[in-house]
């Protein structure tokens, strides 16, 4: 979505630092050099840059540096990590693995996590548990989601995603309120986004 935003007025290229699936909606470019990059771009606002790992068929990290493919576009969006597809996750110490060269770091929380339990529905959940300061059988509320954003600290701006009624949106103000960063909610899906703070 946000490269699409950004590819009306502006080249994007799509990376990864660690994994993700390829995506369908743009080009993919396995293991290409800098001139079949910029070509490519030449022809699409919007290119996706990676190698396959074999095992899983997931995009992972091009060979070419990320200070290599800024030089060719105007914004590089890096997936830095990943939650096993859940909509909350703790952070090992090892992630998220932000290129040095990053400008700003996004994160995406999903709201549609709270209210469940933090074994159910968290990455890591003994971490997440543990940050937010409650147990794992807990429920999370928006205090809990809001604490350990604000206990790692990093990222620079919040995505509260899946952000689709009138529950979720005072989900995600409550959210907002104890953040310590920007905070943008709403829906990938819908395509539907405001400032919460």
């Amino acid at each position: 979505m946000l490269a699409n935003e950004l590819s009306a007025q502006a080249r994007v290229i799509v990376a990864t630092s660690t994994k993700m699936m390829t995506p369908e909606w743009c080009p993919a470019l396995i293991d290409p050099s800098l001139g079949e990059v910029q070509k490519a771009l030449s022809g699409s606002p919007v290119v996706c840059v990676g190698s396959i790992q074999e095992e899983t068929g997931k995009m992972t990290q091009s060979s070419l540096a990320f200070p290599e493919l800024l030089s060719l576009a105007d914004y590089v969006l890096v997936e830095a990590d990943g939650a096993k597809m859940l909509p909350l996750k703790a952070h090992a110490e090892y992630e998220p693995v932000i290129p040095e060269c990053a400008s700003s770091v996004v994160c995406v929380a999903g709201v549609d996590g709270v209210g469940l339990p933090v074994s159910e529905i968290c990455h890591r959940p003994d971490r997440y548990a543990e940050l937010a300061g409650i147990s794992v059988e807990s429920q999370v509320t928006p205090e809990a989601v809001a604490a350990v954003l604000n206990a790692e600290s990093l990222h620079d701006i919040l995505l509260i995603n899946k952000v689709e009624d009138p529950a979720q949106w005072q989900l995600a103000e409550r959210i907002a309120l104890r953040c310590k960063t920007p905070v943008v909610a709403g829906s990938l899906k819908n395509g539907e986004f405001r400032c919460l703070r």
